[in-house]
């Protein structure tokens, strides 16, 4: 049996994919979208309760759910590098997903919340909103923030996928940086959501309806219930213990059978341990004139061809077992 001792990520190209987009290049998106969030926030608090639209308010909540959520990514990410101990002798990267999903959480409660609950209770009161030239303004703003931030995260999406040689719809639904994916959903849901408060706020001024307002705040609610239910998805998945992507187990598979003592796969087992640490275990069949010392260098070698194709792999296990059947 052997297995890996963690060791740093070697400055290579095997280490970028392996990285799939985590690390600094995630740190700045968090952090450059949560600074939009905040500033967005406030002017939009400010427009809603001049303009009394239900649908500014929630997008207000919108943005202040992002903005927790943004402080609980940057809690992921910080946490989930936090080196193996003897606790954790699989190091911290299931954290980050732990943090990704209570943010998902917040977003679910405050911000579908809010805006779904105020959105029915102006459809049911009619109020009369106030003037509208300033949620304008502030929409027109918004959405020029949030696009600047949309674009930010769809380059690392861009440029990670590349490196996987995928597309970047399929780089989403697989990658294990859930903050990258987070990110992401939030920009695209918050630039819908402002058009979405824009169409509400402009029937209601058209027609002097409310109604249209309290529809557009439910629509702003649905659309956040949705964009939260993906992540926490997402996240319950990989704190369960997801494997890795097929690509990853077929690149495993074929390292292993090229060793010459290795005769079959019996069993192979993978599971994603954070945003850039994948595990291994196999049980394997040698050759029945393999001796100690052949299986033994065997597994050495497993691990060197693993981590040389995908230095991502931080954990090899081997079991040497008979060939079944």
């Amino acid at each position: 049996m052997s297995d890996s001792h963690p060791t740093p990520l070697p400055a290579d190209l095997n280490a970028r994919l392996a990285e799939g987009g985590a690390g600094t290049e995630s740190i700045g998106t968090v952090v450059v979208a949560g600074l939009a969030n905040i500033a967005i926030a406030a002017a939009k608090i400010v427009a809603g309760l001049i303009s009394g639209s239900a649908a500014m308010m929630s997008e207000a909540a919108h943005s202040l759910a992002d903005t927790t959520t943004e402080v609980l990514l940057f809690t992921a990410l910080r946490r989930g590098v936090h080196p193996a101990d003897e606790r954790h002798p699989f190091g911290y990267g299931k954290e980050s997903y732990v943090w990704a999903f209570l943010a998902a959480l917040f977003t679910f409660v405050a911000g579908a919340g809010f805006s779904i609950t105020h959105g029915v209770h102006t459809i049911h009161s009619g109020r009369h909103s106030g003037d509208y030239t300033v949620s304008y303004v502030v929409l027109a703003v918004s959405f020029a923030i949030e696009a600047t931030s949309l674009t930010r995260a769809v380059r690392q999406v861009r440029n990670s996928a590349g490196r996987w040689r995928v597309t970047p719809a399929r780089f989403l639904r697989v990658s294990p940086d859930t903050t990258i994916k987070a990110v992401f959903l939030e920009d695209s849901a918050a630039l819908v959501g402002l058009v979405l408060a824009g169409a509400g706020l402009g029937l209601a001024q058209a027609t002097g309806e409310e109604l249209w307002d309290g529809l557009a705040s439910v629509a702003i609610g649905l659309l956040l219930l949705v964009a939260a239910t993906t992540l926490a998805g997402s996240n319950v998945s990989l704190l369960v213990g997801r494997a890795a992507t097929p690509r990853i187990r077929r690149m495993v598979e074929e390292e292993i059978l090229a060793i010459p003592t290795v005769e079959r796969i019996e069993t192979l087992l993978t599971m994603q341990l954070g945003p850039t640490d994948v595990l291994v275990a196999a049980k394997v069949d040698f050759a029945d004139t393999a001796t100690g010392a052949d299986i033994e260098s065997a597994a050495d070698e497993a691990e060197r061809r693993l981590r040389a194709r995908y230095s991502g792999i931080r954990y090899v296990f081997l079991d040497p077992t008979r060939r079944r059947g």
